[in-house]
């Protein structure tokens, strides 16, 4: 089958879902349950940043809490009104809110949806080569090598 071209637009809700749920390892991979990723930057073939756009049903998260090295993030949050969790604490945030993470911050950072209603957001993160993932609550570090996330224990043991 010949190599289709990129789209021109399309409707974000109808891009494919990300085939494999999570590239945590386990037992952290079951934690993403109720997570759901539409890799949007993917199909226009990008390649110096990413985008997604994704939905955590109730009681969902959106990753450990983590820092990059290397990776500035961005979140736009479109629905729902998820609990951002950093260094600082608890931020409640609605919908038209944003945030973001500088590179080399340290501060830990994820989402959680402790309501009954879905959330559904947009991250952007840039695709920095040799970038690394702090996780400050979790035994696990992630190295990027050769585009593809290599998860360790915090001591340097291979998941």
């Amino acid at each position: 089958m010949p190599n289709q071209p990129p789209p021109v637009a399309l409707v974000a809700i109808d891009a494919p879902k990300r085939i494999k749920p999570s590239n945590y390892p386990s037992p952290f991979a079951s934690q993403m349950e109720g997570r759901e990723k539409r890799p949007l930057g993917d199909l226009f073939g990008l390649a110096n940043f990413g985008v997604n756009l994704t939905k955590l049903a109730p009681g969902a998260v959106s990753s450990l809490r983590h820092a990059h090295t290397k990776q500035d993030e961005f979140i736009f949050i479109l629905e729902g009104h998820p609990t951002l969790q950093t260094d600082e604490g608890n931020t409640r945030l609605s919908p038209g809110m944003c945030s973001g993470f500088k590179a080399g911050s340290g501060n830990g950072h994820r989402l959680v949806n402790e309501t009954l209603e879905a959330v559904v957001y947009l991250e952007v993160g840039d695709r920095s080569p040799e970038d690394k993932a702090y996780y400050p609550d979790d035994d696990i570090k992630a190295v990027m090598m050769d585009g593809k996330w290599c998860f360790q224990h915090k001591d340097g043991r291979p998941y």
